[in-house]
Formats: structure tokens, sequence, C-alpha cells
């Protein structure tokens, strides 16, 4: 009963620990100045990025990209907008 009880305990903590351990991005195309928010992205082999945008849910690619790491409500605020 009790190994029980840790076990479920365990796991609700590790979920809550999980959940809080997203990266937020804020990614700025240099050739039209737009901006989008994300959470994880990928490099090609010719050196473009690859992502889903948050507010929108499209695919993007950007050749010429900057990329900042933000806080979760600047996120929020930036995929709002």
């Amino acid at each position: 009963m009790k190994l029980e009880r840790f076990a479920r305990l365990s796991l609700c903590l590790l979920l809550l620990f999980l959940a809080g351990c997203t990266t937020y991005y804020r990614v700025s195309d240099q050739a039209t100045g737009r901006v989008y928010y994300t959470t994880e992205y990928d490099r090609t082999d010719s050196g473009a990025i690859l992502f889903e945008d948050a507010k929108t849910r499209s695919k993007v690619t950007l050749q010429s990209s900057e990329i900042s790491e933000v806080s979760r409500s600047d996120f929020e605020a930036g995929r709002k907008k």
C-alpha cells in the first residue's frame, strides 16, 4: 500500500518537473523582420532553421534568422499578438 502511494507521488512529481522544463524561443526573420514564437527548432545542413510557429501552427523554414530564448510570459504574450 505504501509502495503504491510512493510510486504515484513520484510519478506526479516527475510529470510536474517535466512540464516546467520547456524552453521558449522568439525567432526573428532577418529578411522580413517578422517575429515567430516556438518551443523547439531544428537546423538543416545548410544552416536554415525549421520550426512550428506557436501562433499559426504552421511549419516555417528560415534561411536568415535570429533566435532568442524568452520567458514563458513573453512567449504567451507574443503568441497572442
